[in-house]
């Protein structure tokens, strides 16, 4: 019985514990960066803001090592949750149109 307890109390706390993301990086706050992120703290994550605030937004995921102290694994193992900015609805609208409309 016990052993099916633990099994049981694990099997519940998994999803939330492997559950992160998706996050924007160009509009999260540094908490929820902390948060979303693996291997970024606050302190990474306040870093990540102020890099934000001084050179505007990330054009890619990849952009987050130009932040002092991520490195290219941080930015790998979180990939799949990362998000930035990008207007994609205004091109498409564009080319939906015809010229002759």
């Amino acid at each position: 019985m016990r052993k099916l307890r633990s099994l049981l109390a694990l099997t519940l706390a998994a999803p939330f514990a492997a559950w992160a993301g998706p996050v924007n990086i160009n509009t999260a706050d540094a908490a929820t960066l902390a948060k979303e992120l693996k291997g970024i703290g606050l302190a990474r994550a306040q870093a990540i803001v102020a890099y934000r605030e001084q050179h505007g937004p990330f054009k890619s995921a990849d952009e987050l090592t130009l932040v002092k102290g991520i490195g290219q694994k941080v930015v790998d193992e979180n990939r799949a949750n990362i998000r930035v900015d990008t207007d994609r609805a205004a091109p498409q609208a564009a080319k939906s149109e015809s010229p002759g409309s």
